[in-house]
């Protein structure tokens, strides 16, 4: 899938060199099609990694997407420049008017803070609810996951007794659906999280199904039965250096952290770790794409919002 980002941003030259198809805005303009319009919520520190990260993920489909960057404004990044925000970020009130195909929101670090503690969840908690219209299905990551389905169906979140680290099994809960299709009975995905979304908590609501969940770990995937929210307690996006440049940081930093679980080889930290998820990440991330993007979204946005408006 040709993915159409801006010239300068810094995941295109990554993307690039690893062969991934990235369309330059003159070339998309030449091509007969409407790509879908993303938008991600990134809500993480690294904000240059996790764009790449995410954007490798949605690079292995025949679609075209063009991706817009969205940051919060009640609550400043410490770790990206305000220049790099001002070029490649937008604002929610400068989008709050539009309509997306998809939606993603990312994970946080705030899991051990209570949501409403959060600077800036009242603001999130306006995106999440502008997303049920102006969305055709949202695509939501970690924390990101915990604070919708506390946000949509009053689900809560329980801190654990030590941080869930590491690269865990998992199981297809109902292989019939679109968004499982293809998984392996058996998939490995990687956690970090010091914090939990009950399995029977989740199953509970008539309105949601729970997908996949791991011995270990717990809840992995679920779906609200319309398709319009997806929820992932995993990192599928991550690189495989990801939870080792976690681990380094939190030992630097003196924290009581487990060595990061089935990771490193021989389990030394030593020595590089491999990338056992990669075939899971991007069927999962096609999958939503093609089955609650693609083959559920209107072709034409504007007047599908127009017309939703009118019956207001």
């Amino acid at each position: 899938m040709p993915i159409k980002i801006p010239d300068t941003l810094p995941a295109r030259s990554v993307l690039e060199e690893e062969n991934i198809f990235v369309m330059s805005s003159s070339r998309a303009q030449t091509q007969d099609i409407r790509p879908l319009k993303l938008i991600i919520l990134n809500l993480m520190p690294k904000k240059e990694a996790t764009e790449t990260q995410l954007l490798r993920c949605l690079s292995n489909t025949p679609l075209q997407i063009e991706v817009e960057l969205l940051q919060t404004s009640t609550y400043t990044p410490k770790h990206t420049s305000s220049e790099y925000l001002l070029a490649h970020y937008t604002t929610f009130a400068e989008v709050r008017d539009k309509r997306y195909d998809g939606m993603i929101i990312t994970g946080a670090p705030v899991e051990l803070m209570a949501f409403e503690e959060v600077a800036y969840w009242d603001e999130l908690c306006q995106i999440m609810e502008w997303s049920k219209t102006y969305v055709t299905s949202t695509f939501h990551i970690c924390w990101g996951a915990q604070a919708a389905l506390y946000h949509h169906y009053g689900i809560p979140k329980y801190e654990l007794e030590r941080k869930l680290l590491g690269v865990f099994e998992h199981n297809v809960e109902n292989p019939l659906c679109p968004l499982t299709r293809g998984f392996d009975d058996v998939f490995l995905v990687p956690h970090s999280r010091y914090t939990d979304t009950r399995t029977a908590d989740v199953a509970a609501v008539s309105e949601l199904e729970v997908l996949s969940c791991g011995e270990q770990s717990g809840l992995y995937l679920a779906m609200s039965r319309d398709g319009r929210h997806v929820f992932v307690t995993g990192h599928s996006e991550y690189d495989a250096e990801t939870l080792a440049i976690e681990y380094r940081r939190d030992v630097e930093k003196g924290l009581d952290i487990p060595k990061p679980f089935n990771y490193f080889p021989h389990n030394d930290p030593s020595q590089t770790p491999q990338k056992t998820w990669r075939s899971h990440a991007q069927l999962l991330y096609s999958n939503w794409l093609n089955y609650y993007v693609y083959q559920t979204t209107p072709f034409d946005l504007e007047t599908a919002q127009n017309k939703e408006e009118d019956t207001r």
